[in-house]
């Protein structure tokens, strides 16, 4: 057995997250794409047979009232609101993340005022923020600047209405100053809209602590609700009576049934919903979340931190000098829950990796991207898949 091989017993035996594998269907496989698509924690289906059979096969029509069908987006969203630093009452659920993106930065500019006609946006951020951004800045007229986060401080001035930015760069893993970012726009006026998608769940987030304006996740990543699981909506709640939604639906109406044919914005994060809310996937998520229970977050942060450390220095030994290159950063105060490694032939090498029962994923060009839940991945599977990765490239 191998030192690192050693270290990783030692370091699961004393691994107070460990249980917590149990909860999920995993099978022999390292999976490090939880980044991607979260495992499927055990309770789940049974839960979901119930809402089937039960809930709509028998109560039907009153399952809305009885099993709290109506009250579902508000309550999912009080059971996020710790896993990412916000008291009650501000995140709603529904809708796909772009969707709130759209809601969150019209929004935004709205609040900012018409003396501001520009929009900053993270110029490495994931394709459809840029796509969404740009399309809100045609709605509303104003002009759309992409910058690095880094240069975002020296960007921001009296024309910025609002700035969309991501917490954690999708392909790199490269963790973002939230708490920094979010000052800088205040002090010039603007407003800080944050994509949680690849933060929440694996790190601190701080959103009331740091005064974020608004903010927007995914929920199948390290949140683990599953395929095409709706997203949440966050809206500080000195902010909520202006929150003025650029899709103003009827579920968001002050009274939804009294289908009025002038708008009037129910009171609080409420205004944040649109449609009819998708039950089936939202409960699932619900039950998805309850792996949370009794779970703190600071020490999930703690896990992933040794996790990334440990397969780093794994790599490091397993791989021949020069074979590939973190491009995640070192500092962890700079770093997510992933480990991206530059490789000039990432994409066969990912598929050979998964022949072999190692799980990532590939971001073109040249990236191998590896995601670690602290959940339910363990330091012995960490030490496997570096091996494995040394073998393929070997």
């Amino acid at each position: 057995m191998s030192e690192f091989a050693v270290r990783a017993q030692k370091l699961d035996g004393a691994d107070e997250l460990a249980p917590l594998k149990s909860r999920f269907v995993l099978d022999d496989a390292v999976y490090l794409d939880g980044n991607s698509l979260g495992a499927l924690p055990a309770h789940v289906p049974g839960r979901i047979e119930d809402v089937v059979r039960r809930q709509w096969g028998e109560l039907r029509i009153r399952s809305w009232e009885e099993s709290g069908w109506w009250t579902a987006p508000e309550r999912i969203g009080d059971r996020i609101a710790p896993l990412v630093g916000a008291a009650p009452g501000q995140i709603v659920v529904g809708d796909s993340t772009s969707v709130n993106v759209f809601k969150a930065l019209v929004a935004a500019v709205r609040m900012a005022g018409e003396g501001r006609d520009e929009i900053l946006v993270d110029a490495t951020t994931f394709p459809t923020d840029g796509y969404i951004a740009g399309s809100a800045a045609r709605l509303t007229g104003r002009t759309l600047r992409a910058v690095t986060p880094a240069e975002v401080p020296a960007a921001l001035g009296d024309r910025t209405a609002a700035v969309l930015l991501n917490h954690v760069d999708y392909r790199t893993g490269r963790l973002h100053d939230l708490p920094g970012l979010t000052a800088a726009a205040h002090a010039a006026g603007a407003l800080a809209v944050w994509d949680l998608c690849h933060s929440a769940g694996a790190l601190p987030v701080g959103l009331d602590e740091h005064g974020v304006d608004l903010a927007v996740g995914c929920t199948y990543k390290y949140l683990n609700g599953g395929p095409g699981a709706p997203a949440y909506l966050y809206v500080r709640r000195d902010l909520q009576d202006r929150f003025d939604s650029p899709l103003p639906g009827w579920n968001s109406h002050a009274e939804p049934f009294g289908m009025d044919p002038s708008y009037a914005p129910a009171p609080g994060a409420l205004r944040g919903r649109v449609g009819t809310p998708d039950i089936l996937s939202m409960l699932a998520l619900e039950a998805a979340l309850e792996v949370w229970d009794g779970v703190q977050v600071d020490a999930v942060r703690r896990k992933s931190l040794a996790l990334t450390d440990f397969f780093l220095e794994c790599v490091a030994a397993y791989t021949e000098p020069g074979r590939v290159e973190s491009v995640t950063p070192a500092a962890h105060d700079q770093r997510g829950s992933q480990v991206a490694l530059r490789c000039a032939d990432a994409g066969d090498v990912m598929k050979r990796l998964i022949a072999r029962g190692v799980i990532g994923d590939f971001r073109h060009p040249d990236v191998l991207r590896f995601g670690f839940t602290p959940l339910y991945v363990g330091f012995a599977e960490v030490e496997r898949a570096a091996r494995i990765l040394g073998e393929v490239l070997g």
